[in-house]
């Protein structure tokens, strides 16, 4: 109990319960008991790991997950993700528990736009639309007119009126391409994701020299030199469908690997190679959605802790965005 109490106090320091979990415990058991116990959800993104995700109860790109924190009738939202997703879980349900396996879970593209500096920034731009892709902040949502994902960013453009100028944060690489999809002409901020900003296109050419038949696939979080030569461009979500529908049979795909497991769950007869970034390792994950274990997972969903909380002002001057967003993507059939 005492040891419990001190791991609680730690939480601040470490960012999850750091709490001795006996080896011999079937966690997937202990975690499915756990969710018709407290009647809980758990919400897992395309990057965590393969064990969390295939116990989650709905695995998707930020757009879905927000969709399904929106809609769910669960009184606890266990979030396998990172800080920010929980974040919009709680603006989306204020009254109800949201739970972060490990606080530190942070987010690089979130971090690149700390909102004292944005706030700055838009200062000199008082007559443009703020768009924000949701890889932000709470606080800089509270700065934001529309928030948009990837998969949704070209409709939510699109929804603002010709006529008005556009600010677009924090990711400069999606934001380019963005400008190049839909014609606007928009500020940038320049963020970027640290995983999406790693990939060597020089190691990826001889990697398609290696494999002629494979597919490049890629994110638009990577960068322009990259998106050029992709076969696809797209979101998670995006990217995950093409696999499925195209004849192709061997892919190299430019994102955080995690979404290669979905992959090879949905085409077992494909082959899917991890698109290597420009250091030592042979493939590419983000080290913040890593941070989220099933040890974690079950202590977090055990003693409800770590709990995500916002001030209710913000809660209030987030919210305004992410449920515009919802509702553009709701019409456009998203």
């Amino acid at each position: 109990m005492e040891g419990l109490k001190e791991a609680k106090n730690n939480i601040s320091k470490k960012g999850f319960l750091d709490v001795e979990v006996d080896p011999s415990l079937d966690l997937v058991a202990a975690i499915e008991a756990l969710k018709k116990e407290k009647n809980a959800i758990i919400l897992a993104h395309y990057y965590q790991e393969s064990e969390i995700q295939d116990i989650a109860d709905y695995v998707g790109d930020s757009l879905g997950l927000a969709q399904q924190a929106a809609s769910t009738e669960a009184d606890i939202i266990v979030f396998a993700g990172v800080h920010f997703m929980a974040e919009t879980a709680k603006m989306l349900n204020p009254s109800k528990k949201v739970l972060l396996p490990d606080l530190k879970a942070g987010c690089s593209l979130a971090d690149s736009c700390p909102a004292p500096l944005f706030r700055k920034f838009k200062e000199k731009y008082p007559d443009h639309v703020v768009i924000s892709y949701i890889n932000c902040t709470a606080a800089l949502k509270t700065m934001t007119d529309i928030c948009c994902t990837s998969t949704n960013a070209k409709q939510i453009i699109d929804s603002v009126p010709a006529d008005k100028k556009i600010l677009f944060a924090p990711d400069k690489n999606l934001g380019a391409y963005l400008q190049k999809t839909t014609g606007r002409d928009m500020v940038l901020w320049n963020g970027a994701c640290m995983v999406h900003e790693i990939f060597s296109k020089e190691k990826i050419v001889k990697l398609q020299i290696q494999n002629p038949k494979a597919k490049l696939i890629a994110h638009p979080e990577c960068e322009a030199h990259l998106l050029e030569i992709a076969d696809h461009v797209g979101s998670t979500s995006s990217l995950l469908r093409y696999t499925q529908e195209n004849d192709a049979q061997e892919f190299i795909v430019a994102t955080e690997s995690g979404i290669i497991h979905q992959m090879e769950k949905a085409s077992p007869n494909k082959k899917f190679f991890p698109a290597p970034p420009n250091n030592t390792c042979a493939c590419n994950e983000c080290p913040h959605m890593k941070l989220n274990t099933m040890e974690k997972l079950y202590l977090c969903m055990k003693h409800d802790l770590p709990e995500v909380t916002l001030e209710q002002e913000v809660i209030d001057k987030g919210r305004l965005c992410i449920d515009r967003m919802l509702e553009i993507s709701a019409k456009a059939g998203l």
